[in-house]
């Protein structure tokens, strides 16, 4: 089972004081406690390799929407989740406006 989940945005005069990380740490948990195995998000490229996303066209995955390789990221909440896994990720019809 795969989510998608939005960028995280922190207002400037509150950023660097590990917000947003906390907030993508304590998602991901709920994610994985809810029976999730993948999370895709659609975001920036130096901010979420933190968390352990990687590209995920690296893991046969493509997006139906056009974005740039380095934003388009994957994690595997448990290891071995896209073993064999290839295809597009489709959003629904809201992300539509953001492509």
């Amino acid at each position: 089972m795969a989510l998608s989940i939005a960028p995280v945005a922190v207002l400037p005069e509150y950023q660097g004081q590990g917000i947003g990380s906390k907030l993508i740490d304590e998602g991901l948990i709920t994610c994985k406690s809810r029976g999730f195995k993948v999370v895709i998000v659609y975001g920036h490229p130096e901010y979420y390799p933190r968390f352990g996303f990687l590209q995920a066209r690296n893991k046969g995955l493509e997006s139906s929407i056009p974005v740039p390789d380095e934003a388009f990221m994957v994690l595997e909440l448990v290891p071995g989740s896209l073993d064999g896994v290839e295809g597009t990720v489709i959003l629904p019809p809201e992300f539509d406006e953001f492509a």
